[in-house]
């Protein structure tokens, strides 16, 4: 009808979460990212980079696929997981040093990325031959359950934590390139007379390590959570 006010929505009150790293890189790997913010030409924003890192991890998880058919694929894997450190680290970067935060879009984004591109990583990692799949799998499920508590206490307590104890996504992408390279060597070692995937091996330590951050993380923030909501 002409002449009808629609009602505005009011703006929706938005305080971005403390960012908490304290992983074992974090400082060196600050500085290296100011360092490349300051120097990143103008034509490139952060969606730019957000995209980066998307498409190359997804690109890590085809060439892990590959690897089954030619194990020098594990070269390109490597290169992409710089890729993917490279977009994905310096997004946020770039975004405070321009000063062109958009702290709601940039935290949705990221992380649904983040979820999508993980899929693709273990679901070409569970068929590249280097790791059992239920081993990819768990890889995976682990992962996501430790996101979703991240996410969680972010949206609850303010606190968004990048990192777990010493490990944060750099130094899980470290591990995996330095993973690649002995796999080019051998993907197998031996233990007690047993020969075992490398990966395997390195797998089930990675899920056994995100459990215990997960079962810490959640008895830790629930019992907070508890004594600031305590009913009389």
């Amino acid at each position: 009808m002409a002449g009808t006010i629609v009602p505005q929505r009011p703006a929706l009150k938005f305080v971005p979460a403390t960012r908490i790293q304290q992983s074992l890189v974090a400082s060196a790997e600050k500085q290296v990212l100011l360092w490349l913010a300051l120097r990143t030409p103008a034509s490139i924003n952060s969606d730019h980079l957000t995209l980066l890192g998307f498409i190359s991890q997804c690109l890590a998880g085809v060439c892990y696929a590959l690897v089954r058919v030619n194990p020098e694929m594990l070269l390109l894997v490597t290169g992409c997981l710089f890729l993917n450190w490279l977009g994905d680290s310096l997004d946020g970067t770039l975004a405070r040093v321009r000063n062109r935060q958009r702290p709601r879009y940039g935290f949705y984004v990221d992380h649904i990325s983040d979820s999508v591109a993980a899929f693709f990583l273990m679901g070409g990692l569970a068929v590249s031959g280097c790791v059992h799949p239920a081993i990819a799998l768990g890889l995976l499920i682990a992962f996501l359950m430790l996101s979703i508590e991240a996410y969680l206490a972010t949206y609850t307590l303010g606190r968004f934590h990048l990192s777990h104890g010493w490990f944060g996504p750099t130094e899980i992408r470290i591990l995996l390139a330095i993973g690649n390279i002995a796999l080019l060597r051998s993907s197998t070692f031996k233990i007690f007379d047993a020969r075992i995937l490398l990966f395997d091996f390195g797998g089930v330590i990675a899920i056994a390590g995100m459990i215990l951050f997960l079962v810490v993380s959640i008895i830790r923030h629930t019992a907070q959570l508890y004594k600031e909501e305590r009913i009389a």
